[in-house]
């Protein structure tokens, strides 16, 4: 019972946790958005003392139930592992192995110093959830809104606007190979060794993992019962289960209760009843693993043909996309012309939304989980490919702008990376200044009446005048008025000039209000 428990629960995490970053009209989140902000590394850079607070405790009252129930990345490994064992040789697969003490503190401690540094990129990198959330956002998005928009198209043909189409497009090839290189790494040592990733690398596993030592509620083994069969162990994903002493690692054990349905003696329990001292000569009689070699034999052989499948997967994943990629950036004026590709321009500073308060606030709490590049609706934000700021969103305007209507990405933000904040405070707030380039304007270059930087600037800090003062004939040119302008883009994003725009937006360091 307690195992089809969490087993529910875990689902339901899972699933409604993964819909958060597929949902790309952002509605989701109004209803379950709670779930990613209990998530525990952005808790903490949010300074949500709350969560932090429950989340101990949960911990030092059942143990590492958020690893098993709460992260996505625990799980997806779940789900992995479960796949892996469903042949009968590899049912019981697992053996029991010391911790390897030197390599998770060893992990925690570059983390820690990777987060005080400000290395986002290296957080990024090691953070559970948010490599879940890259994998979600880069791998399964798309094929989410691929099937999004075979029934749009559906619906089209019956009359129908139930469904409504959606752009697929790679916002970054450097984060969309990391997730799928961290997809292959956790899928392959989920298939072949359980919660390998959890307890060697994860730098909050090994954080709860220190909590879980003093758990109220844990798994224990009577020895009284205890026949040392070993199913216990074998069945372990977490190899924390020592059958010949009778001992169970605490640090390793995520309470996932499949010891308790794999024991058929009815020897283990998940209690707080004091630990039984086993008696003496309790674990000398054991009972050997039946046919070892032919199960460890099998699986290396189906492990490979596992990892072969998963590379071929992941190769023809990547291909299409960048497919589908040129499918949608190859627009056509009336039919006849293709409409050059706009190229970002070099910025000085990055842009980051509103509500970021800055560069450095925003890039200090970022945990680059690629909820707010999912939910934006005006295809704004995209990971960088910066090498300190790797995968952290950034803002660019070749796709859209900032609507100032619009709060979704603050709205979703977890770890406080963006403020919340109301659509009257995003209209006053400055992340930004256009600047004019002379040599690309179409007045200039093309000798034609243009004005769309003006006509669409919604804060009307861009006035058109003649490009010389003496002649009132003369064509007209964009005058910016700094103290104005926030930074929305919509003059970058709507100026005709190709393949850079003639005014295009420098971020500010710090934001500020006008």
């Amino acid at each position: 019972m307690l195992r089809k428990i969490r087993l529910t629960l875990a689902i339901v995490f899972f699933a409604c946790i993964t819909l958060l970053f597929l949902d790309f009209t952002g509605t989701v989140h109004a209803w379950l958005g709670w779930m990613a902000r209990i998530q525990f590394l952005p808790s903490v850079l949010a300074l949500n003392v709350g969560v932090v607070v429950f989340l101990v405790v949960l911990t030092l009252v059942f143990g590492r139930v958020y690893c098993s129930v709460i992260c996505p990345m625990g799980v997806m490994q779940d789900v992995i592992s479960w796949l892996g064992g469903r042949s009968k040789k590899r049912r019981y697969r697992f053996s029991y192995s010391p911790e390897k003490r030197w390599l998770r503190y060893g992990v925690l401690a570059v983390f820690v110093v990777a987060l005080v540094a400000g290395i986002g990129s290296l957080v990024a990198l090691l953070a559970p959830y948010s490599s879940y959330g890259r994998i979600a956002q880069n791998l399964f998005a798309p094929l989410y809104g691929w099937g999004n928009n075979v029934l749009a198209y559906l619906a089209e043909r019956a009359d129908s606007y139930a469904f409504y189409e959606t752009s697929v497009w790679m916002k970054s090839l450097p984060t969309f190979l990391i997730a799928a290189a961290t997809l292959v790494i956790i899928a392959v040592l989920a298939w072949r060794g359980g919660r390998t990733y959890c307890n060697t690398i994860c730098p909050v596993g090994t954080v709860l993992s220190f909590l879980s030592r003093f758990s109220l509620l844990r798994v224990r083994i009577d020895t009284e019962k205890c026949n040392s069969c070993s199913l216990c162990s074998r069945q372990c994903k977490a190899a924390c289960i020592d059958f010949k002493n009778h001992r169970i690692d605490y640090s390793r054990c995520v309470a996932c209760m499949d010891c308790i349905d794999a024991c058929r003696h009815h020897a283990i329990s998940y209690t707080i009843k004091p630990p039984q001292t086993p008696p003496e000569g309790g674990a000398s009689k054991t009972k050997s693993s039946p046919s070892g070699g032919v199960e460890g034999a099998g699986a290396g052989v189906s492990g490979a043909r596992a990892s072969s499948r998963r590379t071929f997967l992941a190769v023809s994943g990547m291909a299409l996309t960048a497919a589908t990629l040129k499918a949608q950036e190859m627009k056509v004026d009336g039919g006849l012309a293709v409409i050059e590709e706009k190229k970002i321009p070099h910025r000085q500073t990055p842009i980051v939304p509103a509500g970021a308060q800055g560069v450095n606030h925003f890039y200090q709490h970022c945990t680059a989980c690629q909820l707010c590049v999912s939910v934006c609706p005006n295809e704004v934000l995209r990971p960088s490919t910066g090498l300190q700021t790797l995968m952290q969103p950034e803002m660019s305007y070749e796709r859209g702008y900032c609507r100032p209507e619009c709060t979704k990405c603050a709205d979703v933000c977890p770890a406080g990376a963006i403020k919340p904040l109301t659509t009257a405070d995003k209209s006053a707030t400055q992340i930004g200044h256009a600047v004019w380039v002379r040599a690309n304007c179409v007045p200039l270059t093309d000798g034609v009446d243009c004005g769309n930087c003006a006509r669409h600037c919604p804060t009307g800090a861009i006035q058109m005048i003649p490009s010389d003062p003496d002649r009132p004939d003369a064509p007209k040119i964009p005058a910016i008025d700094t103290e104005r302008c926030i930074g929305c883009g919509a003059c970058e994003n709507l100026c005709p000039a190709r393949p850079f725009s003639a005014i295009y937006v420098e971020g500010h360091e710090r934001h500020r209000v006008i």
